[in-house]
């Protein structure tokens, strides 16, 4: 991405050649304007129509590969009357009117980016379209309801057509519509179909910008020394070498390390392996994998409800038969194939960062307090992002580049090699879970009982969310138990461990559906029942459950796997989305081969088949990737891993038959992108168990002989 940063500037305020209709969505407010210019608004995403008949869509979400660089103009094109191949598609602005309603500030997580959309952006594009026929209604002297719109243009009942760019200068001087009719469902062109996806093209032909590629004027490159103990910091250090070397601009002390700024990053690199540092490791210098499973082991205080049907306490204490396991999972690391980056350009008057983030404003802010600035004069430029995983929803790597920028006055890149990536992750929560279920005499299950121990994510990143109540990214999967027992008791023990946790790939969704279906699956042996008989029974109030899961099994060919191959089960529901996953395993001699997982998916209205197809087999193979491997562990605050030869993912040539099943549904679209990912690890434990009659409590599977 080569940019005369002024120039960047100058251009993406105007459209060449245009006039910007931008449309007022709910709970925005609108600015004045003076006489001749065009019609603006700050809104959480606007439409530009340029007099030239160009179509802008400003994406006011990150673009990770899960689509909705296609998938949000999909619902624009939908009520504009255009192909999606008209709209152009630049990335918006950090602002309060790109806010997710759903969460608060503008941010790309919890696959809520469609669920978000799914009606403001269907307005803003029929306010669009409703304003362009009342432009050239007015112009031709008829009613605007006996008009239509077709693929850019406005057409009158005699076949009268009037382009959307000649009539975009008249249809800005038109109040914006609050009432307007959106498309009926029964009449989508686009929503439902498997529209070509945006993106691809500029990722075969390489014109996609991820925040790596970025290269502006007089750009210097950073490398970071970090602590090699999570939470250590710079005791002293000696950078006379460093300075020496060819092409070394500065050494600078930053807060999360010392960086070398150098003409290419190599060289940064180069001499970054040649300062002295003296770290001190700080509180965790001792820490390490058994002082980390002990305290989650033995935390005590007391929990918090997330959920209290009946008195589960009391029936499991007079209950005929109590069944209970306790569950243990692991530090977990992103991973992200591009490792994290961020370019900045520090001024007196401002600072500009180009940077492939998932939450623009926290990143403003970093960015702001590192150089020292107003959270409005710095300017985000958000890029492609080279998978997110819920990473880059924390901004470490933010800060330390502007104080380089700052230091030497010039824009500076600051890149992370993998290993930095591996070892200074916001990691995965760790887990150590307890589950209680009873049954009476006859053999019903009565009460379940789920204990829920590991840190908070939200806690470090959103304190104001858990100050007076449970973290709600702590118990999902867990909370809404759908199972028909009268007593149920699920509670949340926040134990801290002394490092920093993030979010990841659908959060705690994956934590407590491996308990959960892991734990029905033993339920359903105590009472001798078969796993998929035993949910069927449980699940005939909850027919979106129910139809997922029959629809799997049926898929799957559940009870009558090939010879020599085992079935497991599992079910959740999770962003307004339902899912049942079925898994097909074989062991031999102790080795463990996963030959097909099939996945049903209700997730209500689809936008895009083929993007929702390719989100759950993605998810699947993320999941099935931590299922098998994934694992971070730490010896003297240290963490081992470090680059993708010792932390795992699958290969393709690993990856199972994977068959996707989407239910038909009208209900507002639930999210797509995290799911999938967090059933693949109890069906194959499951399957597992079907196979051997061994229970793994624990994860990855790696650490497990299954001979």
């Amino acid at each position: 991405m080569s940019l005369d940063r002024r120039a960047f500037l100058k251009s993406s305020a105007c459209v060449s050649g245009g006039l910007i209709i931008a449309l007022h969505l709910p709970g925005c407010s609108k600015p004045g304007r003076t006489s001749g210019e065009p019609k603006t608004v700050a809104a959480n995403a606007w439409l530009r129509i340029g007099t030239d008949n160009t179509i802008t869509f400003l994406c006011d979400r990150s673009e990770m590969g899960q689509g909705v660089y296609t998938a949000l103009p999909t619902l624009i094109a939908e009520e504009l009357g255009v192909d999606l191949g008209r709209i152009r598609i630049d990335f918006a602005p950090a602002g309060d009117a790109y806010k997710n309603d759903l969460l608060g500030t503008q941010i790309t997580g919890g696959s809520t980016s469609v669920r978000d959309a799914w009606l403001k952006l269907r307005r803003a594009g029929a306010q669009a379209r409703t304003m362009l026929i009342s432009a050239a209604a007015r112009e031709w002297g008829i009613r605007a309801a006996v008009c239509r719109v077709e693929n850019g243009f406005v057409v009158s009942p005699t076949g009268k057509r009037a382009s959307f760019g000649a009539c975009a200068e008249a249809a800005a001087r038109l109040p914006v519509p609050n009432d307007v009719k959106l498309t009926d469902p029964g009449n989508f062109r686009l929503i439902g179909t498997s529209v070509r996806r945006l993106d691809t093209p500029l990722k075969v032909d390489g014109s996609a910008r991820y925040g790596i590629d970025v290269r502006l004027p007089e750009m210097l490159y950073a490398a970071l020394a970090q602590p090699p103990a999570l939470g250590g910091k710079a005791a002293s250090f000696d950078d006379s070498k460093a300075r020496a070397l060819p092409g070394v601009k500065a050494v600078v002390q930053t807060s999360s390390g010392i960086a070398v700024v150098a003409t290419s990053w190599w060289q940064a690199l180069k001499a970054r392996d040649v300062l002295a540092i003296k770290w001190d490791d700080g509180a965790n210098g001792a820490l390490n994998d058994g002082v980390i499973l002990r305290g989650l082991e033995r935390a005590t205080g007391t929990a918090q409800s997330a959920r209290r049907d009946g008195d589960a306490d009391a029936v499991i204490k007079s209950a005929a038969r109590v069944v209970k396991a306790e569950y243990q999972l692991p530090l977990l690391a992103h991973a992200t194939l591009e490792p994290q980056n961020c370019t900045a350009d520090v001024r007196a008057e401002g600072c500009d960062i180009y940077v492939p983030t998932q939450i623009q404003q926290v990143a403003q802010q970093a960015a702001a307090s590192a150089a020292g600035l107003k959270p409005e004069q710095v300017r985000v430029h958000t890029t492609f992002l080279g998978g997110g995983f819920g990473r880059r929803l924390d901004v470490d790597f933010v800060p330390a580049a502007v104080e380089a920028s700052k230091a030497v006055g010039k824009p500076v890149k600051l890149l992370w090699t993998r290993e930095d990536d591996t070892t200074h992750d916001v990691y995965r929560p760790p887990a150590f879970d307890t589950a209680i279920g009873a049954f009476d005499k006859s053999g019903k299950l009565i009460a379940w009982k789920l204990r829920l121990v590991g840190p908070s994510v939200t806690a470090r990143l959103f304190p104001a969310v858990v100050a007076k109540s449970i973290d709600p990214f702590a118990i999902e999967a867990a909370a809404n138990y759908p199972y028909d027992v009268p007593n149920v008791s699920v509670e949340y023990l926040r134990h801290e461990i002394g490092i920093n946790v993030g979010y990841m790939r659908s959060v705690s969704h994956a934590l407590n559906c491996f308990v959960a279906e892991s734990f029905m699956d033993e339920l359903a042996a105590s009472a001798r029942r078969d796993p998929l008989e035993f949910r069927r029974a449980l699940l005939s109030k909850q027919p979106r459950y129910l139809k997922a899961l029959e629809l799997a099994a049926q898929e799957a060919r559940y009870g009558a796997a090939p010879k020599g191959r085992f079935h497991g089960v599992a079910v959740m529901s999770g962003y307004d989305t339902y899912m049942a996953q079925v898994a097909e395993i074989s062991l031999e001699n102790g080795k463990l081969r996963v030959h097909r997982i099939v996945c049903a998916v209700d997730c209500g209205q689809v936008v895009n088949r083929d993007i929702v197809v390719a989100q759950v087999e993605s998810g699947i193979i993320f999941g099935l990737s931590s299922t098998l491997w994934g694992e971070i562990n730490i010896q003297r605050g240290r963490v081992q891993q470090t680059n993708f030869d010792t932390y795992r993912v699958l290969r393709i040539n690993e990856i199972p038959r994977i068959d996707v099943l989407l239910l038909d549904n009208r209900a507002p679209p639930g999210g797509i992108g995290e799911p999938s990912t967090a059933l693949v690890a109890p069906a194959v434990c499951n399957a597992i168990h079907a196979a051997s009659g061994r229970r793994l409590r624990s994860l990855p599977l790696a650490r497990h002989k299954l001979a």
